[in-house]
C-alpha cells in the first residue's frame, strides 16, 4: 500500500458549506411556468428512464415534477436551452440528473459559467469534458488545439451509469462590482459536489466558459440548463439565493488581560489590562502572551437585514462567550460553539471574549455567521483552527489493496443512534479498473461498492483512533448487512435479518494470481466461494457465488429496494441507483419492500453496474 500525507485546508473548522443552512426554495416543475419561454426539446413530465446501453435514448413518463430534454436531431443552437426567470448572484444549488448513454448537457451558473453534465460512466480520469467539471472558456481567434483553456476538471470521476439519478450540489460566487461597474473579484464556484463526492472547492472563474446565454459579467443573471447536446432529465431542483448584504463589524476595541481565568466570573474587568487598542478585525494575534489570558473585543455589528442569524465560534484551548445587542448568543464556547440570536436592524453592541487555557495549543479566533440571505462567511481573520489539525491519512490502491478495519455505513442506523457499524470489515481496493468495495466477514456480504479513490485511514490511525476508515469515492450502499443465501418457509417468508440459525461459519478468504481475494465460509452443510470482480472499464462489479452441497430450496437476494424495475431483459433498476444484471432473477415483494432473488444451483452469478 502506497500512503499520501497532505495539508488540510486553511481555516478548516470555518470552510463554506454547501449544505443549506436556511430553507431552500424548490422550482416548480409542475410545468414551464418558471422558465423563460421555452422550444419543444422541453417539456414537463411524471418519470423518465433510459437505457445503460442504448445512445441517447430517454424516455418520459405521463404526470408532473421531473423537467425533460428531448432535442429533435439534429437541434443545436442557444434558443435549445432553457432559462430561469429568477436571477441570483451568489447561488447554492442541488439537484437530481439523469443522463442518456452519450448525452451532454450542462448547468450554467447566471447563464455564463458551465458545470459540465456527460455520460462519463467508465471514465477513469475526468477530462473538463466529464461530468462535474468546470467547461473551458473559448478563443475562436487561437488555432485549432488551443481555442479552449482555463477548464477545471472534476478530482475524480463520481458519475453513475446513464439511466440513474445522480445528485449534484454547487456553492457559487458570483462576481463583484464597484460603483462604477468595474470588476473586482472574479466569480468563483465556492464547492461542487457530485453523488456526495467532494469535485471542486474554491476554483477563480476569469470570465464565462464556452456556450454562455451572455458574453458579459454582471452581478445577477439567470440560470440555464443547456437543452441542444442530448437527452437529459432533472428532478428535485433547489436553491437557496444570498441577496442580502453582510452585517459589519465596526469599531473594534480590545483588551488583553494577563491570568488563568477558567470561568466568565473569574473576569471582572477590574483587572488592568496588559494592553487595549483599536482593531480592524477580530484576530487572536493581538495578544502577545501565548497562554493563560482573556481577550475581551467590544464593537458594534451593524445589520442590515433583520431576522434569525447563526454564529459559528473557534476558540481553541480554552473557552469563550458571545453576546450581541446585550444578549448571549453562545453562553459557553469550550474550544469552539454555536449559538442563534433573531436581530433587528441597526447597530447592536457585540461582545466576544476569548479564555485562553491550554498551552500546548497554539492561540487562535474565529467567528462566522450566517443569516437571511446571507450565505456563511468568516467575519474575523482566517488564521483560527480548532488546535488539533490533522493530516488525514490516505490509502491509494497503487496496487491491488486490502485493508480490514471498522466501517461505518451513512445512511444505516445503528443500534445507538449512530451509523451502523461493520465491526469485521474488510475494504479490497483494485488498482486495474479503480472500482472498490467493503465485505461483512460476519455475514458474507456485500457491503458497498464506490468509484475512485480508496480509503481514507484518518480515524482508524491518527492518534489512539476508532479503528475506522471511510471510502474516498462515489459510494454504492446495499443497507444493513445481511446472508445473501438463505432457505425460507415459505415463499412469502421475511429474508432472515441474522445468521442465527443459520449455521454460518466464516472461513477466511485466499487469493488469485492477480492477488484479488475470494471469500469462503459454510451455510450449514454448504461450502460457499464468494467472488467479487471489478468489470471492465470501471463500470461496475460482478460476482460468482459457487455452493458445494446441499442447495436444495435455497434463495440468492441480489438486492433489495423501495422499486425493482425490469429495464430489459435480465437488467434491473434498484431505486433508480443502480443496476443488477442477472439471467433468472425474479422480484417479490415483503414487508412493503422489493426483493431480486433467484434459485441457487450451484452457481450464482450476476453483475451490479453503477
Amino acid at each position: 500500500m502506497r500512503y499520501r500525507f497532505s495539508i488540510p485546508g486553511l481555516f478548516g473548522l470555518f470552510s463554506l458549506l454547501i449544505s443549506p443552512v436556511f430553507a431552500q426554495t424548490a422550482l416548480p416543475l409542475t410545468d414551464l411556468s418558471a422558465f423563460r419561454p421555452a422550444e419543444p426539446n422541453w417539456r414537463i413530465a411524471g418519470s423518465a428512464s433510459a437505457s445503460p446501453t442504448v445512445a441517447n435514448s430517454l424516455s418520459a413518463g405521463s404526470g408532473t415534477g421531473v423537467l425533460v430534454n428531448l432535442p429533435a436531431k439534429p437541434a443545436y443552437g442557444q434558443q435549445y436551452n432553457l432559462l430561469t426567470k429568477f436571477e441570483h448572484g451568489d447561488l447554492d444549488l442541488e439537484l437530481d440528473f439523469m443522463m442518456a448513454r452519450g448525452s451532454n448537457s450542462g448547468v450554467y451558473l447566471q447563464g455564463r459559467y458551465e458545470v459540465q453534465l456527460h455520460d462519463s460512466w467508465g471514465t477513469k480520469i475526468a477530462t473538463a469534458s466529464d461530468v462535474g467539471s468546470i467547461y473551458e472558456r473559448w478563443d475562436e481567434s487561437q488555432p485549432d488545439g488551443k481555442k479552449g483553456y482555463e477548464g477545471h476538471p472534476a478530482r475524480q470521476n463520481a458519475s453513475r451509469a446513464p439511466g440513474l439519478w445522480q445528485h449534484l450540489r454547487i456553492s457559487f460566487q458570483a462576481p463583484r462590482f464597484d460603483a462604477s461597474g468595474k470588476k473586482t473579484e472574479n466569480a468563483r464556484m465556492v464547492r461542487v459536489d457530485l453523488n456526495g463526492v467532494t469535485i471542486h472547492e474554491d476554483v477563480d472563474l476569469s470570465g464565462p466558459t464556452r456556450g454562455p446565454a451572455f458574453e458579459n459579467e454582471a452581478a445577477t443573471g439567470p440560470l440555464m440548463i443547456q437543452g441542444d447536446h442530448g437527452p437529459v432529465a432533472f428532478r428535485n431542483v433547489r436553491y437557496v439565493s444570498y441577496d442580502k448584504p453582510r452585517p459589519e463589524l465596526r469599531d473594534l476595541t480590545y483588551s488583553v488581560f494577563k491570568g488563568k481565568f477558567q470561568k466568565e466570573e473569574d473576569f471582572t474587568g477590574k483587572t488592568p489590562p496588559e494592553s487595549q487598542g483599536a482593531s480592524l478585525v477580530l484576530s487572536s494575534t493581538v495578544s502577545r502572551i501565548p497562554n493563560e489570558f482573556m481577550l475581551r473585543y467590544t464593537g458594534t455589528l451593524r445589520v442590515a437585514e433583520p431576522g434569525e442569524y447563526k454564529f459559528n465560534v473557534s476558540v481553541p484551548g480554552g473557552g469563550g462567550v458571545l453576546r450581541i445587542n446585550n444578549q448571549p448568543v453562545i453562553a459557553r464556547a469550550e474550544w469552539g460553539g454555536q449559538g442563534k440570536a433573531t436581530l433587528p436592524k441597526g447597530d447592536l453592541p457585540f461582545e466576544l471574549l476569548y479564555s485562553k487555557l491550554v498551552e500546548w495549543v497554539k492561540p487562535g479566533l474565529g467567528l462566522a455567521v450566517s443569516g437571511p440571505g446571507v450565505r456563511e462567511f468568516v467575519i474575523s481573520d482566517q488564521n483560527a483552527g480548532d488546535g488539533d489539525e490533522t493530516d488525514p491519512i490516505l490509502i491509494d490502491a497503487a496496487q491491488q489493496s486490502l485493508l480490514r478495519s471498522f466501517m461505518d455505513l451513512s445512511g444505516v442506523p445503528g443500534a445507538k443512534g449512530g451509523p451502523f457499524r461493520v465491526v469485521h470489515a474488510i475494504s479490497v481496493g483494485d488498482a486495474a479498473e479503480a472500482v472498490h468495495y467493503t465485505y461483512d466477514m460476519d455475514n458474507g456480504a456485500l457491503v458497498q461498492l464506490w468509484r475512485g479513490q480508496f480509503l481514507d485511514a484518518t480515524p482508524m490511525w491518527h492518534d489512539r483512533g476508532d479503528g475506522s476508515s471511510r471510502p474516498l469515492g462515489m459510494v454504492q450502499g446495499f443497507g444493513k448487512p445481511a446472508l445473501m443465501l438463505a432457505r425460507l418457509a415459505t415463499p412469502d417468508a421475511a429474508w432472515p435479518t441474522d445468521t442465527t440459525a443459520s449455521g454460518y461459519r466464516p472461513k477466511g478468504y485466499a487469493f488469485d494470481e492477480t492477488d484479488r481475494p475470494t471469500f469462503r465460509y459454510l451455510l450449514g452443510s454448504a461450502s460457499v466461494e464468494d467472488q467479487i470482480r471489478p468489470l471492465t472499464g470501471g463500470q461496475g462489479m460482478s460476482r460468482t457465488i459457487t455452493v458445494t452441497g446441499n442447495t436444495n430450496d435455497m434463495l440468492a437476494r441480489l438486492a433489495i429496494g423501495n422499486t425493482i424495475t425490469m429495464q430489459e431483459t435480465g437488467l434491473y433498476a434498484v431505486d433508480g441507483q443502480y443496476y443488477v444484471k442477472a439471467e433468472g432473477a425474479a422480484v417479490r415483494s415483503v414487508g412493503g419492500r422489493q426483493e431480486l432473488v433467484m434459485p441457487v444451483k450451484g452457481k450464482v452469478i450476476y453483475s451490479i453496474l453503477f
